[in-house]
């Protein structure tokens, strides 16, 4: 069934304003979009989660997400909704699928007070994707962060590692030569996304032993 609406989540600190230059191109392509900001730091699941049943109303749908977006689209999933048997494609962008290391990090540091309530999306460590959405995580592989500093000679966005990426169970996993919050405004990976929207066809999941 083809998507007739699109639902765009922020990331951590961050708001729907963010993402108004994604979310206004796939309202061009022909999508009914929902934008939606939610208090980053403390995230009230159930009116989001309400926000969306509301938005979603039974038409096929699929979600775009960057970082801690793509852990609040699958809380979503998992509160297992009427409405969330519409979702047919979650497209995420830097989301930390396994759990954030900058994160724990900084709670080991005792710097919880910057995070809040996001720890409990943000050290989630998840190992598959068990859901009948089709999964498509794109990653950053261009370290301008915090990252290299924290673990060395590792791979990632400058905010999240790149293993951090990819889960058992997902459709596809792309990665782009940029940054954390460059993969929102990169018209590759809005061409990208917009390909995964408009195809109809049926991906085989990935398998990440």
């Amino acid at each position: 069934m083809a998507i007739k609406k699109v639902v765009i989540l922020h990331g951590l600190y961050m708001s729907g304003f963010v993402m108004l230059p994604l979310s206004k191109r796939i309202t061009k392509l022909g999508f009914d979009t929902l934008n939606l900001s939610y208090q980053s730091l403390s995230p009230n699941t159930a009116t989001i989660f309400q926000q969306i049943d509301s938005f979603i109303d039974g038409e096929s749908t699929a979600f775009v997400c960057h970082s801690m977006g793509g852990l609040i689209a699958r809380a979503y999933l998992e509160a297992n909704s009427q409405h969330a048997a519409s979702v047919k494609k979650v497209i995420t962008l830097g989301t930390p699928h396994k759990g954030a290391t900058l994160a724990k990090h900084m709670k080991d540091k005792g710097f919880d007070l910057f995070l809040k309530n996001s720890v409990e999306f943000l050290l989630s460590e998840n190992h598959d994707w068990p859901f009948s959405a089709k999964l498509y995580s794109i990653a950053g592989d261009l370290p301008l962060g915090l990252m290299p500093l924290i673990k060395k000679n590792s791979e990632s966005d400058g905010t999240v590692l790149l293993d951090e990426t990819k889960l058992k169970g997902m459709a596809e996993h792309k990665v782009f030569h940029l940054s954390h919050t460059s993969l929102i405004y990169s018209r590759k990976v809005m061409d990208y996304i917009e390909s995964i929207l408009s195809s109809q066809k049926q991906n085989t999941a990935i398998d990440f032993k």
